[in-house]
């Protein structure tokens, strides 16, 4: 007769699983009422000790984990390249562009600031997050490999395309002239981009990846017996304690309407889980779609592995604030601080919303996940029975034959 577990262990065990949610809430809390800690050129100078040393464990971790002909085969996977950047860079800005659009025409009294349309505007044109994709696409059982490669495709594209792209798609109106019109330098914009590339992606991926090919077997051990991977979802919890810290610090969100700071919050939500369900009907889509779609011998859309539709579903709807403030900042430097500072708001609360978002969503993989495996394994077992009552029937039929007529 099994012993019940106590009702106070059930507790501590649920609160204990959901220590990311916690963490998070911990982490704005922080930054809420100690801003100068976390902020860029803060206490701890997170733009050096965060975007540098935990983005760099990160792709450590990545490097370590990954096989080496995992990551070469996700990087010739041009349909899954295809599928990703398109709908960060075409299908994102033209669906972010035609909700600016109809505000407009509906607002007339401007009581969504300006520089939040115009800061939705360039969220909408800045590559795929560099840290979190990998971490939430490794938690929820998909390909992690995937989800690096988009990474490294996208934010070695956005530089060259996020500041004519989204300097084209501002609306024509004169409101808006005052960002059209600012041509910043983006010199040390590059520099500063390539340089944490280099030192906090690329460097600590070969080095991981080094050490994999080295000694294979001994570090997917240690990887699996001391769960290193947990320290992704550590350094991604900094990265939004960086992020709400500089957020606060600027006054940015302090300085909003209330209409202005409801619309933000509530629309990135909005945005990211419809474009989760976009990037989920792409990567799996109906077979009469896909019937419909094939041109001769070249099929335009079928289904991706669901392992890939993980990272896809992942990397397609979020956004980068690694790229996207020294961007925006680099692109407007004439601008007054406080303008910059509302423009980067969608930037700051989109990527947060998205860490916050895409965590529910991690438990809904791992069930949707649980669940085809389950029901592959059923229809083994159908298929198992099958050649086993089949090879009865021979029996019988064999036992049969032998009898004398």
């Amino acid at each position: 007769m099994s012993i019940s577990e106590p009702q106070w262990k059930r507790i501590v065990r649920f609160i204990i699983a959901q220590w990311m949610i916690i963490g998070i809430g911990v982490a704005c809390l922080l930054a809420y009422f100690f801003p100068n800690v976390a902020k860029h050129g803060g206490t701890i100078h997170s733009e050096y000790t965060v975007l540098y040393g935990a983005v760099a464990i990160v792709f450590l971790v990545s490097g370590l984990s990954i096989p080496q002909e995992k990551l070469v085969r996700q990087l010739f996977n041009w349909r899954l390249h295809l599928l990703v950047q398109i709908t960060s860079f075409l299908f994102i800005p033209a669906l972010v562009l035609a909700v600016v659009q109809a505000i407009i025409t509906g607002d007339k009294d401007a009581r969504i600031d300006r520089a939040v349309l115009a800061g939705y505007v360039f969220t909408a044109c800045i590559p795929t997050t560099i840290a979190s994709n990998v971490v939430m696409t490794r938690s929820a059982g998909g390909d992690d490999a995937a989800a690096l490669a988009e990474v490294l495709i996208a934010n070695l594209l956005g530089p060259f395309v996020t500041a004519g792209w989204t300097v084209t798609l501002l609306p024509s109106s004169k409101e808006f002239d005052v960002w059209r019109n600012q041509d910043g330098d983006l010199t040390g914009m590059y520099r500063d981009v390539f340089k944490q590339l280099g030192l906090a992606v690329l460097i600590p991926l070969a080095v991981g990846q080094l050490v994999r090919f080295l000694w294979s077997e001994r570090t997917a051990h240690v990887i699996r017996k001391y769960k290193i991977a947990k320290l992704g979802s550590a350094c991604m919890l900094l990265m939004i304690w960086t992020t709400f810290s500089s957020c606060f610090a600027t006054g940015a969100l302090q300085g909003l309407s209330t209409e202005s700071l409801v619309f933000v919050v509530l629309f990135n939500i909005a945005l990211y889980i419809f474009l989760t369900a976009v990037c989920f009907s792409l990567a799996r889509p109906p077979q009469s779609f896909c019937r419909w779609t094939t041109i001769g011998r070249w099929q335009l859309f079928k289904d991706i592995p669901p392992v890939e539709t993980i990272a896809v579903c992942f990397c397609g709807p979020a956004k980068s604030t690694a790229l996207g403030i020294p961007l925006l900042y680099a692109m407007w430097t004439p601008l007054d601080l406080f303008i910059k500072a509302r423009t980067s708001v969608p930037v700051l609360l989109y990527t947060t919303e998205q860490l916050f978002v895409a965590h529910f969503f991690v438990h809904a993989f791992r069930r949707w996940t649980r669940r085809l495996e389950g029901r592959r394994g059923r229809e083994e077992e159908t298929v198992g029975d099958g050649v086993e009552m089949t090879d009865h029937q021979s029996a019988s039929l064999s036992v049969g034959e032998s009898e004398p007529k």
